[in-house]
């Protein structure tokens, strides 16, 4: 089937954030793209690092760590998305979002895609990113929970109960009944326990040891702000819609004001799907690893359709899936 037939002229194009990576992601793209295979060079010499072994074979917990796990999921949705971009050329075809966004590390994935930020730019960045946000962790230890059915305003209120044991925040709020919480670990336990008796489905603590966006953050986003400062920024060729705000964003002075301060405050991905389909958006590509956001998108907006690189009738591999379920950290 043909690209025109499978994507509207209202597309959305979004890049996942940590908890997406897994073993084996990227392999499918680089045996069968050459656009993507010079993605995965370009990181290997930039980082000198073999970082697309690190994707390919593990080891896992290597991969996972915050310092690499960032930059990787980073190329990998960049070489999909120069591999979508290599095919349709090819096919004389072209998909050109109206609109991008990411969810956390996913915002910088976005960026490049909306010509903002140079690839060779953002990966180094991404990995300092990665190695502040490793560094805050074991200065002040934290972690994160997801929480399934509790409205946002319950769950505000059992964090501002949980607050005498510690700092503790909503930190994604990803769709209608499912939010992640952030925090100190015992304000955390108590933030869960609380959860849990004023009705929550489910609470599940998240793999990390890291308290993404909460205060305990505050050091390692003015570290990065300063970082994000001196890097070459360009006016987005296509709008961006932000995670702070769920606001589209149009200029490099309020990409910086957005990256200044994205890893201590929320990502609100509820409210950037919303602004996304309030711009005309109906078709969701994501491209990166996994699908966890093509589930989120789908609890947000019923009538979106959702697509993987795959689906785009261009030929290109299904994502080799990984073997535990992503968080979307």
């Amino acid at each position: 089937m043909a690209l025109r037939d499978q994507v509207s002229d209202k597309v959305a194009m979004v890049f996942p954030g940590q908890g997406s990576q897994f073993v084996g992601m990227g392999r499918a793209i680089f045996d069968a793209s050459a656009a993507a295979r010079r993605i995965f060079e370009q990181a290997d010499g930039i980082l000198g690092i073999p970082l697309s072994r690190l994707c390919f074979e593990g080891p896992a917990p290597e991969l996972e760590d915050t310092i690499n796990a960032q930059p990787a999921i980073l190329t990998v949705s960049t070489a999909t998305l120069e591999a979508i971009k290599e095919r349709a050329q090819a096919a004389g075809e072209k998909i050109t979002p109206i609109v991008v966004a990411g969810h956390s590390l996913g915002e910088f994935s976005a960026l490049v895609a909306a010509g903002a930020l140079d690839f060779a730019t953002a990966l180094p960045l991404v990995r300092e990113r990665g190695r502040l946000m490793k560094e805050a962790g074991e200065e002040r230890p934290g972690g994160m929970a997801a929480v399934i059915g509790l409205d946002e305003e319950e769950l505000a209120a059992v964090c501002a109960e949980a607050e005498r044991e510690g700092v503790i925040a909503i930190a994604n709020a990803n769709c209608p009944g499912q939010t992640v919480i952030s925090g100190e670990l015992r304000a955390l336990v108590r933030a869960m326990d609380l959860a849990k008796a004023r009705g929550a489905k489910r609470v599940a603590r998240l793999g990390v040891s890291i308290a993404s966006h909460s205060p305990l953050m505050t050091r390692a986003s003015a570290q990065l702000g300063d970082l994000v400062g001196k890097v070459p920024l360009r006016q987005p060729q296509v709008p961006i819609v932000a995670n702070i705000t769920g606001q589209v964003i149009t200029t490099a002075d309020e990409i910086r004001q957005e990256l200044a301060h994205q890893v201590e405050r929320p990502v609100n991905w509820t409210r950037s799907v919303r602004e996304m389909v309030n711009a005309g958006a109906s078709t969701f590509v994501e491209v990166g690893p996994g699908q966890v956001l093509s589930g989120l998108i789908r609890r947000v907006s019923r009538d979106a359709t959702t697509l993987a690189a795959s689906d785009l009738g261009l030929g290109l591999p299904p994502a080799d899936r990984p073997t535990r379920p992503a968080t979307a950290s």
